[in-house]
């Protein structure tokens, strides 16, 4: 039979062993706490920063009408788009989805009402145009995800590319040297050079002719 002695030594170990537990509980549950505090606070500001880019980006759309054109190249620059050469013009009417991430060549117009998506990345080459009402997209969703989550690609198109009006170019494709896409076509894939494209999806209707003899120059101060 356990004297006295030992079941008060017993219970003074048990009693110091559940405040032990209780101790070690509670550090965890404060170490979990800072660590959802630290967590939390990132998750704000990096909210804070993606509304303050939203912000720019609007603002963007908005004020760019007001620029006369030979002050446009300039102020895109100032957002981090790269307008080469005072012989490329992006018209009004378009809108932007992303501070900075595109890049336009020389001899280049880009028409009223184009819708660039360069969440992802837009290169155009020197001598492209592009006509009014085109839509071009960096980033979509994934269709076999089981979230539904977001996908893309950047969009290069290379010199002497014409795309007419209402085309539809879809991320991750790259449209070739000379390249013409005809009105209302969804481009889905690349391009190859010298070639006409049309329909949707987009195919192959011919060889183009390789031997022209013109530049997109816009020089035009208020028009567009």
């Amino acid at each position: 039979m356990p004297s006295k002695i030992n079941m008060r030594m017993q219970d003074k170990d048990s009693s110091s062993g559940s405040y032990s537990e209780l101790w070690k509980s509670r550090w965890y549950e404060g170490k979990t706490y800072k660590s959802s505090k630290k967590t939390i606070k990132k998750i704000m500001i990096k909210n804070i920063l993606l509304q303050c880019k939203f912000f720019l980006v609007e603002f963007l759309n908005v004020t760019y009408p007001l620029i006369p054109n030979p002050l446009r190249n300039f102020y895109l620059r100032m957002y981090g788009i790269r307008v080469w050469g005072g012989t490329s013009s992006i018209h009004r009417g378009w809108k932007f989805f992303h501070i900075g991430k595109m890049n336009v060549g020389k001899d280049t117009v880009i028409n009223f009402g184009c819708y660039l998506d360069n969440r992802r990345g837009i290169n155009v080459g020197n001598n492209v145009g592009i006509a009014h009402n085109t839509k071009i997209y960096t980033l979509g969703h994934d269709l076999n995800d089981s979230s539904f989550s977001t996908k893309g690609a950047p969009v290069n198109i290379e010199d002497n590319v014409f795309i007419f009006s209402n085309a539809m170019i879809m991320p991750g494709v790259t449209i070739g040297e000379g390249a013409i896409v005809l009105a209302g076509s969804v481009v889905t894939k690349d391009v190859e050079p010298w070639t006409i494209v049309g329909g949707n999806p987009a195919k192959k209707i011919r060889d183009r002719n390789r031997d022209i003899d013109y530049k997109k120059v816009y020089r035009y101060w208020f028009a567009l």
